[in-house]
Formats: structure tokens, C-alpha cells, sequence
């Protein structure tokens, strides 16, 4: 049983910058696959960022390469999504997750996650 609590969202500026944590309550996030959807008012959860365990592979989705940066420590058991340069697109709930199943996996799909967390409210006005 893993959980995961998010938290560092809130309102920001576009162009702003903030920084998602994820806490895991895993004995170590280092040996799982990690990853970051969104979902926005009305529309379907959309892949973010992932990264699997030992950190082998690292993805994002197109709209967030070169501003979100997914990375982890592994003596604080969280997982981090720098956010910068955000846009209002950018708005929506964000939610981390967890893939215990597979070896290594960085996967897009939220079908591929068995642990979720509540989220956390991100907001970019313009």
C-alpha cells in the first residue's frame, strides 16, 4: 500500500513558477515509478511528467517540455514537478501517482498507476 499526498499548488501569474511535491509513504520512492497527470474543468486527465524507478527513463508530455521538471528525493521520499513559465492551459487539478507493477516504466497512461493521490489545485491567471 503506498500513499500519496500532493501539495505547492495555488494561484500564480502567467510566466510564474511553482514547485508540486509528493509525499509518499513507500519505504523508498527511489524503487517506484512515479508519475504526474492533470486534469482540467470538463476534460479528460492528460498525462504531465513521469519517472520510473532508479530513475532510467524520464517523459513529459509535449506541452510541458523545456518548462516542467519531474524529479525526486530519495531521503525525503517526495517527488517533485517544477513548474515554470506556466500559462493559463496550464490550470487544472494535478495529481501524483504511483506505478508499483512494473519494473521500469515511465508510462504515459493512467492506466498503468495503481496508487493516486487527492491532488492539488493549480491555477494560472493571465
Amino acid at each position: 500500500q503506498v500513499q500519496l499526498v500532493e501539495s505547492g499548488g495555488g494561484l500564480v501569474q502567467a510566466g510564474g513558477s511553482l514547485r508540486l511535491s509528493c509525499a509518499a509513504s513507500a519505504r523508498t520512492t527511489f524503487s517506484i515509478n512515479m508519475g504526474w497527470f492533470r486534469q482540467a474543468p470538463g476534460k479528460e486527465r492528460e498525462f504531465v511528467a513521469a519517472i520510473s524507478r532508479r530513475d532510467f527513463y524520464i517523459n513529459y508530455t509535449d506541452s510541458v517540455k523545456g518548462r516542467f521538471t519531474i524529479s525526486r528525493d530519495n531521503a525525503k521520499n517526495t517527488v517533485y514537478l517544477q513548474m515554470n513559465s506556466l500559462k493559463p492551459e496550464d490550470t487544472a487539478v494535478y495529481y501524483c501517482a504511483a506505478d508499483t507493477s512494473r519494473t521500469s516504466s515511465a508510462s504515459l497512461y493512467s492506466r498503468d498507476y495503481n496508487y493516486w493521490g487527492q491532488g492539488t489545485q493549480v491555477t494560472v491567471s493571465s
